[in-house]
C-alpha cells in the first residue's frame, strides 16, 4: 500500500490512531471531524402554526373564555380573539363581557352555520384558510359578524375568481348584503358580458328586478345581435318571474312566452297586479332602435305588452329625426356636441360572434337614417365602411358628401365559466366618413382567442337633447364649406 495516496485507499482520515490521545485544542482535527460526520436523518417537526391550531383551537387547551354560539361551546383564548374588532371591543372598556368567562353570541344571520363559524374563529389561530367556492357565502357571513377584515377580503377574492352561471345570483346577493362593492361590480360586469348568451331558466329566476334592469339598461351590455333581442330577453325574464314553476324544454320557451302575453289586451299586462312591477324594465329599453325594423314593429303589436302611448312619442321623435337628416340639418354626431354620458344613453348596442379565423362582413338590420354601415373582420382587423354604391342595400341611402358617426368597440373571448381569456377595447371615436370610405376600428393581437364576441355602441344621428338651433347652425356652415 506504501506509496498509494490516502484518498485512493478508502481511509477515513478523521479517525485517530488507536491508542493515541487527541488534544482538546486541536481545532483542525475537529473541523475535519465535523466535515465528515454523518448528519442524522431529518425528522419533520410539527409546524408551529398547526400546533397552535390543533392544541389551542381544536382541543381548547388553556382556554380562558368560552364562546357559546349555535348550540356549541367554543373554548377559546382572549389573546387570539382580540384580533377580531368584534371581540376586541367586547373585552375592552367597561363592557360586562370583559370579565365574564362565558359569553353567548347571538347569530341572527341564517347564512351562518357551525362550519362557517368554525372557519371564521379558526382563522384567528392560523395564517392560512382554504375557502371552498360553494361555502364562501357562509364564511363571508361569519367573517362579517365577527369583523375579520382579512378573511372578508379573502372571501371577496374567492367570489370574484369563481363567478359563473351557477354562482352569480348568490354571489351578487351576498356582495350587496355584506358591502363587497368590488364583488358586486364584478358580478354586474359578468352579467353585462354573458347574460344575453346564457339565458337559462335558473339564472334568470335568480336575478332580482333591480339587477336585471341595471344590466339590461347598461351601455356596456353585450347584445347578441340588435336591441330587439334585449326586448325578447326581457319578455322571457318577466314570464319566468310570473311563472316560476315553468319547467319545460327550453326550445318551446319562446312560443310559451308569446302565447302568455298575447292573451292580454294591449298594455293590460303591465297594468295588472302581477305585471305592474315589470314596467320599469320595459321603460328602460331603447325603443328607438327597436321600432326601426318592420318585423320588430309587428312583433311589438302582436305581443300587446307595450301601451301605444309609450310608443307614439318615440315614433314622432324618429320621424322628426329622419326629416332633420334628410334635409341636411344633421350630418351625424360631433365629438364636441355629444357628451360621453349622452352617448352612453342614446347609442345603439349591437353585437356579433366570430367563431373562427376567416373573413367576415356584415351589417345590423334596421333603418339607420341613410347610413349603411358595413363591418368587416379579416387579418385581425375590424374595419367599418360607409357603404353607398358597392353593396346592395334594402333601405334608402344618404347621399350627403360626408356623415359622422360615434362608435366604440369591445372584443372579449371567454373561458367555459364566462371569465375573460382575451379582451380588447377601443375609445369612443368620432369618424367623419365620405361615401364608401373605410376606417380601421381596432386591431386585435395574435393572442386573440376564438370564438370571441364583438360588442358595438354606435350613434349615427345627433340626439335631440342638445341645443338644436346651435347644432343646425353648425351643420349649415359645414354644408356651405363642403359645397
Amino acid at each position: 500500500m506504501g506509496n498509494i495516496p490516502a484518498r485512493f485507499r478508502g481511509e477515513v482520515l478523521s479517525e485517530g490512531v488507536k491508542g493515541q490521545k487527541r488534544s482538546l485544542g486541536d481545532d483542525s482535527e475537529d473541523d475535519e471531524d465535523t466535515k465528515h460526520m454523518n448528519s442524522p436523518q431529518r425528522k419533520k417537526l410539527k409546524c408551529t402554526a398547526k400546533y397552535i391550531y390543533d392544541t389551542l383551537f381544536v382541543n381548547g387547551e388553556n382556554s380562558d373564555i368560552t364562546i357559546k354560539a349555535l348550540d356549541k361551546d367554543w373554548p377559546l383564548h382572549k389573546i387570539y380573539l382580540c384580533q377580531s374588532s368584534y371581540f376586541a371591543s367586547m373585552f375592552s372598556g367597561s363592557w360586562k363581557e370583559s370579565t365574564l368567562k362565558e359569553i353567548t353570541v347571538d347569530i341572527p344571520d341564517q347564512n351562518i352555520d357551525e362550519n362557517a363559524l368554525k372557519v371564521a374563529l379558526g382563522s384567528l389561530y392560523r395564517d392560512d384558510v382554504l375557502i371552498e367556492p360553494a361555502r364562501v357565502v357562509s364564511v363571508l357571513a361569519a367573517a362579517s359578524l365577527v369583523q375579520l377584515d382579512g378573511l372578508i377580503q379573502q372571501c371577496a377574492d374567492v367570489m370574484s375568481e369563481n363567478i359563473s352561471p351557477k354562482t352569480i345570483g348568490a354571489y351578487h346577493s351576498a356582495a350587496s348584503s355584506y358591502g363587497l362593492q368590488t364583488v358586486e361590480t364584478s358580478c354586474v360586469q359578468w352579467l353585462e358580458r354573458n347574460l344575453m348568451f346564457v339565458q337559462n331558466r335558473e339564472l334568470l329566476l335568480e336575478l332580482s328586478l333591480d339587477l336585471f334592469k341595471k344590466v339590461m339598461s347598461s351601455p356596456h351590455l353585450f347584445v347578441l345581435q340588435v336591441e330587439m333581442d334585449v326586448y325578447s330577453l326581457t319578455k322571457k325574464y318577466c314570464f319566468l318571474k310570473v311563472n316560476p314553476s315553468w319547467h319545460r324544454d327550453p326550445k318551446v320557451l319562446g312560443k310559451n312566452v308569446d302565447s302568455f302575453y298575447q292573451k292580454f289586451e294591449t298594455g293590460e299586462f303591465l297594468s295588472s297586479e302581477k305585471g305592474r312591477q315589470f314596467e320599469p324594465l320595459f321603460r328602460a329599453l331603447r325603443f328607438e332602435y327597436i321600432i326601426n325594423d318592420h318585423a320588430a314593429c309587428k312583433q311589438l303589436q302582436k305581443d300587446n305588452i307595450i301601451p301605444e302611448d309609450w310608443l307614439l312619442p318615440i315614433f314622432k321623435q324618429q320621424w322628426l329625426r329622419m326629416l332633420r337628416v334628410e334635409q341636411a340639418k344633421d350630418s351625424g354626431p360631433k365629438e364636441d356636441s355629444v357628451p360621453a354620458e349622452q352617448f352612453e344613453i342614446h347609442s345603439q348596442r349591437c353585437g356579433r360572434m366570430i367563431t373562427k379565423e376567416g373573413e367576415y362582413c356584415w351589417r345590423w338590420t334596421g333603418f339607420n337614417y341613410g347610413v349603411d354601415l358595413l363591418i368587416t373582420y379579416a387579418n385581425k382587423l375590424l374595419v367599418i365602411k360607409r357603404n353607398n354604391t358597392t353593396h346592395p342595400v334594402s333601405s334608402s341611402i344618404s347621399m350627403q358628401s360626408h356623415r359622422s358617426i360615434m362608435i366604440r368597440i369591445h372584443v372579449v373571448s371567454y373561458d367555459p365559466q364566462g371569465g375573460i381569456l382575451y379582451e380588447e377595447k377601443s375609445n369612443t371615436e368620432t369618424y367623419s366618413l365620405n361615401k364608401d370610405e373605410e376606417r380601421v376600428l381596432i386591431g386585435l393581437s395574435r393572442q386573440v382567442k376564438y370564438p370571441f364576441q364583438i360588442g358595438v355602441n354606435v350613434l349615427a344621428v345627433t340626439p335631440f337633447l342638445l341645443n338644436e338651433s346651435a347644432t343646425e347652425e353648425r351643420d349649415r356652415q359645414e354644408n356651405v364649406e363642403n359645397s
